[in-house]
């Protein structure tokens, strides 16, 4: 016989909540402390970049793309520069590739910094995300160094870089590298392994590899499932073929494969693989131009492109429509947000209300990029 619900409500989470990561809302219906099902609504943050994208020169688009992972901007600016590379065949100068690599990894920290500082605040623990947000001060001061900008760059332009990375900046990244590596341990040591935030997160939200795939995730969302995919490995675009890091992937070390302590574990081990190819980045950085002549002209390509790059929260692409205007005919984001949270309602049922914040800040998600 089934058991009769005896304290069905409807609770609204967000769109204004800290919670939901953003201007996210989720309808949920609970019996009492437990969540039969939810309802995710977005477009609380539409910022209709791709049609302002349509109505932009190939230059002028760059500061947009900052907007929608505004976490990890370098990346977007990246993204979106290689596939307009790719469609005008530009060759990108060898030092401005090394400058890419550097600032794009640091990225990767500062994000996943973000990540890690901000999900202990969802399960409870506040001393970690005043240690993550001192140390990703410490990679805002380089993109300041290098840019002028702490949060929105349009430093990574189509063809290289907007300026180039003074010399004395290399020896003072090597030495962040050196600084860095304990504090990934300390943060271990203080939340990782912690037996409250294991019991928080253990066993909960728990994404099936086969799911995940069929969902479309990816990043950390798809790697913490046990699935070995990653664009810098699997499709290596820019220079990343000649650096040595690992994948990591989550492996149940604590519950089920795929849960939101796989997903968590595996961006504070991307930390530490990031800071590896900075190392290697930083040692190979060789002199030369930092952008190529031809990207300073007018851009008219001609014709259609899609391409794709790691961002800290999986595949971002750009698919753009070219018809030799001076703006694109069409263009479309593929951003990782997106298909990320799509499968909160599908994970979400037999949790604990509580719970439910844990698994919304497994999956780390930006708005910006969502509602792009």
């Amino acid at each position: 016989m089934e058991q009769k619900k005896v304290e069905e409500m409807l609770i609204n989470m967000g769109p204004q909540h800290p919670s939901t990561h953003g201007v996210f809302r989720v309808l949920i219906e609970s019996d009492g402390e437990t969540v039969a099902r939810t309802e995710s609504h977005i477009g609380y943050l539409h910022r209709c970049f791709e049609k302002i994208a349509e109505n932009m020169t190939y230059l002028q688009i760059h500061p947009y793309t900052d907007r929608l992972d505004y976490l990890a901007a370098m990346l977007m600016n990246f993204g979106y520069a290689v596939a307009i590379e790719k469609l005008l065949d530009i060759q990108v100068p060898e030092r401005a590739s090394y400058i890419r690599v550097i600032v794009a990894e640091l990225q990767r920290v500062a994000s996943h910094l973000v990540a890690v500082g901000t999900y202990g605040l969802d399960v409870g623990a506040i001393t970690p995300f005043l240690y993550t947000f001192r140390d990703r001060e410490k990679v805002l001061k380089f993109f300041e160094r290098v840019c002028g900008q702490r949060l929105n760059y349009n430093y990574i332009r189509i063809g290289g870089v907007a300026y180039d990375m003074p010399q004395e900046m290399a020896a003072d990244i090597s030495d962040f590298v050196v600084y860095m590596r304990p504090k990934i341990k300390e943060l271990n040591d203080l939340l990782t392994y912690n037996g409250i935030f294991i019991r928080r997160t253990a066993n909960i939200g728990v994404i099936p590899p086969e799911m995940a795939v069929q969902y479309g995730c990816s990043g950390p969302v798809l790697r913490g499932s046990g699935v070995k995919r990653d664009l810098r490995r699997d499709t290596p675009y820019s220079i990343y073929n000649r650096f040595d890091f690992d994948i990591p992937v989550g492996k149940g070390e604590v519950g089920h494969v795929g849960d939101c302590w796989d997903r968590y574990i595996v961006r504070m081990r991307e930390m530490e693989e990031s800071l590896k190819i900075v190392e290697q980045a930083v040692k190979s950085l060789p002199a030369g131009d930092y952008i190529d002549a031809k990207a300073k002209k007018p851009l008219r390509p001609k014709g259609e492109v899609y391409h794709a790059v790691e961002s800290a929260r999986g595949e971002l692409g750009f698919h753009v429509i070219a018809n030799g205007k001076n703006v694109p005919y069409r263009l479309k984001v593929r951003s990782p947000s997106f298909s990320n949270i799509c499968i909160l309602d599908a994970i979400s049922p037999g949790h604990l209300l509580a719970d439910l914040v844990a698994i919304i800040g497994s999956l780390d998600i930006v708005m910006g990029e969502v509602d792009r």
